[in-house]
């Protein structure tokens, strides 16, 4: 059966905010400026004071967000970084173009997010940084990291790719550690249509170091005061941002809905639901389900014509490209277990209420509701 209801959605986004759209691209290519221009100064301003921070720095991408914070806090060539291994390939990717090496810690099985009980036992002589990942949209644990990462002078560098809006203890995500960096690809919470990223801290030095690296070094044009490279947001991405983000609290709140709504249908059902610790707001850039049954529960739901996807189906430490060579992967016990039951569900602003009873329904009905 062709697939009726995707897992993600950002065309309706689009088209909902059409108008809106079309104005902010007038207004770009009226101004004459292209590169680094009003429309990146307005958003880095914008978004950085949305979320708690002083400075913005809008980069190419979240994968550059990480490397360029990275750099900023002098993170190089044999230094470790703690992360873990449940999350997107980009973080590990950032941690190893700094020439620094990842170490993972396991997760948590209630959050998917970074253990930190088992925290102190991976810092050793060479750590310098750890990097928590907000992951599906739930915080992690701020308070035991950064107690830690004062005690051992360790930057702390918050992965917030899926976790625009997001608070732990009453404070957006990206405000807590030195630096916080975020993705605006297409199917974020505030996505661009394209890539694009942003670097947020609240330290002057930090966020003028990160300013320098993204453009060639350059504190005045064509003099380089240290070794950088390109990785400017797009000033026409960053006009749709602008549009975007005014709607970023209302889209967030109808995906916590959309969230509640799965919970009361599914409650009867054998999926482990997405767990929600007290002192945390999750914005819900997934909605994650478990079940040991993932693989049949998906082709059913792929037969019904409803689209889900796997985040992530191999962890980082068991991937081609770092299998056998990467520290700390031995006692990953929970993120294995996690990347073969884990399966995400649609969930986007546009989703209609008909559309998500729907998945309901099929979910149910699976073998009985004996998922």
């Amino acid at each position: 059966m062709v697939t009726q209801i995707p897992v993600a959605n950002p065309r309706a986004g689009v088209i909902r905010h059409q108008t809106e759209f079309e104005a902010a691209v007038r207004r770009t290519f009226e101004s004459g400026r292209y590169v680094l221009g009003n429309e990146v100064q307005a958003f880095e301003a914008e978004f950085a004071s949305y979320s708690g921070a002083v400075y913005g720095i809008g980069v190419g991408s979240g994968t550059e967000a990480l490397h360029v914070a990275l750099r900023a806090c002098g993170i190089g060539r044999g230094d470790e970084v703690i992360t873990v291994a449940h999350t997107a390939v980009a973080t590990v990717a950032a941690i190893e173009l700094c020439g620094a090496t990842p170490v993972f810690v396991d997760i948590a099985s209630d959050s998917f997010t970074l253990d930190p009980q088992l925290l102190e036992g991976a810092i050793t002589g060479r750590t310098k940084a750890i990097i928590p990942v907000h992951l599906y949209g739930q915080p992690a644990d701020l308070s035991a990291i950064l107690d830690l990462a004062r005690r051992y002078e360790l930057r702390v560098i918050e992965d917030c790719a899926q976790a625009h809006g997001a608070c732990y203890r009453g404070r957006r995500v990206g405000s807590w550690g030195d630096m916080g960096c975020f993705s605006f690809y297409p199917t974020k919470n505030l996505g661009a249509i394209g890539d694009g990223g942003i670097v947020i801290t609240s330290d002057p030095t930090l966020a003028e170091r990160a300013r320098l690296l993204r453009e060639y070094g350059w504190a005045e044009r064509y003099v380089s005061h240290i070794a950088g490279w390109n990785t400017r947001l797009d000033e026409l991405q960053a006009a749709f941002l602008r549009v975007k983000l005014c709607h970023l609290e209302e889209d967030n709140a109808r995906r916590v809905w959309l969230a509640e709504r799965y919970r009361e249908g599914l409650a009867e059902t054998q999926l482990r639901l997405p767990e929600v610790r007290s002192d945390i707001s999750h914005v819900y850039h997934l909605f994650v389900v478990r079940t040991p049954q993932r693989d049949r529960v998906q082709k059913y739901l792929a037969d019904h014509g409803i689209g889900t996807l796997i985040h992530y189906p191999v962890p980082i430490h068991l991937q081609p490209a770092y299998h056998r060579r990467l520290a700390g992967s031995e006692h990953l016990c929970e993120t294995e277990r996690a990347a073969g039951e884990v399966l995400s569900l649609p969930l986007y602003p546009e989703l209609e209420t008909e559309s998500l009873e729907y998945i309901i329904d099929v979910l149910q009905s699976f073998e009985g509701g004996s998922i």
